[in-house]
């Protein structure tokens, strides 16, 4: 892609001078990648749009120093991975973490399909909390290992879900199917996800990042770092810290802008935005 910047992009997750279409650099990337970039929604928040074309993605992401959520975060990825000879596909995804007793919703998740080395992987940099920090072989029924927790790929009768093991426990994360989704798919989530009134991403604070020895969890003022030793946790409730925290922990550049020190306050008052 000549309108794509990889050397800004690898120099942005601290892996520059990688190249070659191997499933070394696929890993390496998809460690560094949301070790580097972190999972959040401040444009939502503040009511800014969230653009998805190649140039707005790059500027926010790597040029600014921001961090985006999964249409951002994958499509950047994506941008990444053709510029090096892969072959990605993006994949449309159905939410269940943490909504098991809720409808089956619509494909609110992106997600990527790539080859490496003759052989098919789930890639996926832009799932919060719980993102996936390494790639996963496209081989249902198998505990696959990452440099966090194990995952698990399960056929569904109509396509795939995607569970991950917490403590002893099998949870899902997301179901998919194989059918290719174009940009227009994606436009129309991420509008939705936006604008809509029953958006949580309009009201709630949903920061993330995954380092090799940490995760870092951020909704409202509650941060939770899990790490292996166990779990720590930390409530803001002056927005000069919680700032902090954004800059820090979670490693985003913020914008400049009264609309987020607004947004910063009412979150620690556990005040609901509008």
């Amino acid at each position: 892609m000549a309108d794509f910047d990889l050397d800004a992009y690898l120099e942005r997750i601290g892996a520059p001078g990688i190249r070659g279409a191997t499933l070394e650099t696929l890993r390496t990337i998809h460690a560094a990648h949301p070790a580097a970039i972190a999972f959040e929604n401040l444009n939502p928040l503040l009511g800014w749009p969230v653009r998805l074309d190649a140039e707005s993605i790059q500027k926010k992401l790597v040029t600014n120093g921001r961090g985006g959520w999964c249409f951002e975060q994958n499509a950047l990825f994506q941008m990444a991975l053709d510029a090096l000879g892969f072959r990605a596909t993006g994949l449309g995804a159905r939410v269940l973490w943490n909504m098991p007793e809720a409808p089956i919703g619509a494909r609110s998740h992106m997600l990527l399909r790539v080859e490496a080395e003759g052989q098919l992987y789930l890639a996926d940099v832009g799932f919060g909390g719980n993102v996936l920090t390494g790639p996963l072989r496209w081989e249902p029924g198998v505990v696959q290992e990452t440099p966090h927790e194990p995952h698990r790929l399960m056929q569904l009768e109509d396509g795939y879900v995607l569970e991950v093991k917490i403590g002893e426990e099998w949870k899902p994360l997301y179901r998919f199917t194989e059918d290719v989704q174009f940009p227009s798919d994606y436009e129309v989530s991420n509008w939705f996800l936006c604008t809509h009134s029953s958006s949580f991403f309009r009201t709630t604070l949903v920061c993330a990042r995954a380092t090799t020895e940490r995760r870092y969890a951020l909704r409202n003022n509650e941060l939770a770092v899990h790490h292996r030793e166990g779990t720590e946790k930390r409530t803001f409730t002056d927005p000069v810290d919680l700032r902090k925290c954004l800059g820090t922990e979670l490693a985003i550049r913020l914008p400049d802008t009264p609309e987020l020190d607004t947004a910063l306050t009412r979150v620690c008052s556990q005040i609901s935005i509008p």
